[in-house]
């Protein structure tokens, strides 16, 4: 696959919409194809069904391929004791927002029958977070036609993917807002540029964290990427599906205002810190996907309250230099033809 091979998805710029789980309604991904960008169905926490059903209402919108985002399933012991260790640690949340006491169910991955989804659906484009899908499952979707794309935060991981399997490769910087995609050994947290200047594949990369404009796409396209992957300054946009609160949080932030937590899901993330991710510093916390789904409750009734405190406001180190605009708008400030 050379360097261009993003025309072929039918897209007028090497602009991929980061697939943000839990803001990527059809709508906005639609937007994103429209404005010549491949749009992305964040589709991590949808059941298979779900699934299928978005990527039929997208094709109702738009004739153009697009990616389908899948997690490649964590199962973590469910210890009792640490899981409710953790369910206690968020009693005063739940009491203050009006939720019942009771444990909250604890979700099972539907990845092996999304996968079948993509398959009957006919998906263009599927890409990876959190691991690596197993051999037969790289099979089955080239078998169907599809382009695969990984995601790494490190060299190993790069080469990792490639050998496996990914038609392209996702570098994702430290810089880039909401989970990290690391799963060889301990998080390092390198950044865009020691990524793009590390790792050597013949499979495209594409650069993911911290662009945010015209430049910055620059930038990473002349350090070796063939495309960029942006998130944050599109989940501002008025297409996109992210809670009116997150977007407000992000465009009214000031530089230095993300960090790392996971007192959210259980696994690393990027978002701007607010009064949860400080209380909860000490807290117990249960495994991922186990704490997402204690805190989902939490989440949810805080975003109908109006409590931006308690959500979860995944932004990139960028995330401040973000601006209001439809997405057609934001696509023509990264390509450097702002009005």
């Amino acid at each position: 696959m050379n360097t261009n091979w993003w025309k072929a998805l039918d897209m007028k710029y090497p602009i991929i919409q980061a697939p943000m789980a839990g803001s990527t309604t059809p709508e906005f991904v639609a937007a994103c194809l429209d404005a010549g960008i491949l749009g992305s169905l964040g589709a991590g926490y949808m059941t298979a069904e779900a699934t299928r059903a978005a990527i039929r209402e997208i094709r109702s919108f738009s004739d153009k391929p697009f990616n389908v985002n899948l997690f490649v399933p964590e199962r973590p012991e469910r210890n009792e004791s640490v899981i409710g260790e953790a369910h206690r640690a968020l009693a005063p949340y739940r009491e203050e927002l009006g939720l019942p006491e009771e444990m909250p169910s604890l979700s099972d991955s539907e990845f092996s029958r999304q996968v079948d989804v993509m398959i009957d659906e006919g998906v263009e484009v599927v890409s990876f977070t959190f691991g690596l899908p197993d051999e037969q499952t790289v099979r089955k979707l080239k078998d169907a036609g599809a382009l695969l794309i990984g995601t790494a935060t490190t060299p190993e991981e790069a080469m990792e993917a490639e050998r496996c399997g990914m038609d392209a490769v996702v570098l994702q910087g430290k810089e880039a807002g909401g989970h990290r995609g690391a799963f060889i050994g301990a998080d390092r947290f390198l950044t865009l540029r020691e990524l793009l200047a590390e790792v050597r594949l013949t499979v495209p990369v594409i650069a993911a964290g911290g662009i945010h404009d015209a430049e910055t796409v620059r930038e990473a396209l002349n350090a070796g990427a063939s495309a960029v992957q942006v998130g944050t300054a599109l989940l501002v946009s008025e297409e996109s599906g992210a809670n009116a609160l997150h977007k407000e949080a992000i465009l009214n932030a000031a530089k230095g205002e993300t960090v790392i937590t996971k007192a959210f899901s259980g696994k690393n993330a990027r978002g701007l810190n607010n009064r949860f991710i400080e209380e909860m510093a000490d807290a117990a916390i249960a495994p991922y996907p186990i704490q997402n789904d204690l805190t989902k409750p939490i989440r949810s009734a805080a975003g109908k309250q109006g409590k931006a405190g308690l959500l979860s406001l995944w932004s990139g180190e960028s995330g401040w230099k973000a601006k209001r605009g439809k997405v057609s708008e934001i696509v023509r400030r990264l390509i450097g033809e702002e009005e």
